[in-house]
């Protein structure tokens, strides 16, 4: 089943076109990737979901109705451009911001202290906003989108602004909140992350869709259908790239046929950067 599709999406500011017939699926209980370069019209379909922008034509369906007002309250967004209110105490923004998604005080305030205790923040509660770091400040942005555990969280750029302890630190709770059923749209540039996270994914480039589908699959697709294997024989060891025409595992069982001892053995596929860069450029 699908939470999100978005339907031959159109959407024009003055004479710039965002999006181009812009059709999209976002199955359930899936990492789903929005990609592409600046101005490519993600941040923009991002804003017609959430319906803080509407579109000039094309349908978004929320589990397979028209989205509405009270649909958007059950998602999670995390834009890419941060606001908080910055005279307000820490707690006092997390506690306001967790009710407006419909939590009661007492619920917010338990399960905030939890996320709080888990990003190493307890003591920053009765701080003013205006005396946290970047980095704080993402963290605390982070929690606040979701800590009423919304079914479909989507994340423009959730890596921006952390160090690599921190941003690994998101990724393994991106994956946990997979594994308790949400589904994740990720919007980044972060292409070690899409490998690592996303199920699949959609590649815009100026304003429309590129390309579409899983990310291994992708990945092979967009492969030479090479593997790399290391092996020992008599002369010692020896690492060799080999076309794979009749498939990975024939190259394996014609090196095992020769009596040699195969150390390692991986499939050769492209890197989605590579990818996203070749696709963009020959669009």
């Amino acid at each position: 089943m699908n939470v999100i599709e978005c339907k031959d999406i159109c959407k024009n500011f003055g004479t710039k076109v965002a999006l181009d017939h812009v059709s999209v699926e976002i199955p359930e209980g899936k990492i789903f990737g929005l990609l592409g370069p600046n101005g490519a019209g993600k941040t923009t379909l991002i804003r017609i979901i959430n319906r803080i922008t509407i579109p000039n034509s094309g349908t978004v369906l929320f589990n397979g109705h028209v989205i509405t007002q009270d649909d958007v309250a059950k998602i999670g967004y995390l834009p890419e451009e941060r606001g908080l209110y910055r005279k307000m105490k820490v707690g006092d923004q997390a506690m306001y911001l967790a009710q407006l998604k419909g939590m009661s005080a007492k619920e917010a305030k338990i399960e905030l202290y939890k996320w709080f205790e888990k990003f190493g923040i307890t003591s920053w509660w009765d701080k003013k906003v205006e005396e946290l770091s970047k980095g704080m400040a993402q963290k605390l942005q982070f929690i606040t989108t979701v800590v009423h555990r919304p079914k479909l969280l989507i994340l423009d750029e959730p890596f921006s602004g952390f160090d690599p302890v921190n941003a690994q630190l998101i990724r393994e709770e991106i994956l946990k909140l997979k594994e308790e059923g949400a589904t994740i749209v990720l919007s980044t540039h972060n292409m070690e992350s899409v490998e690592e996270l996303c199920d699949n994914i959609t590649l815009f480039n100026k304003s429309h869709v590129v390309l579409s589908g899983g990310v291994e699959e992708i990945r092979r697709k967009y492969g030479n259908n090479n593997v790399e294997i290391v092996y020992t024989d008599e002369e010692g060891r020896h690492t060799e790239v080999v076309p794979a025409g009749e498939g990975a595992n024939a190259v394996l069982a014609d090196f095992i046929a020769k009596g040699v001892t195969v150390n390692a053995f991986r499939e050769l596929m492209p890197r989605m950067n590579d990818i996203f860069i070749k696709l963009v450029k020959e669009d």
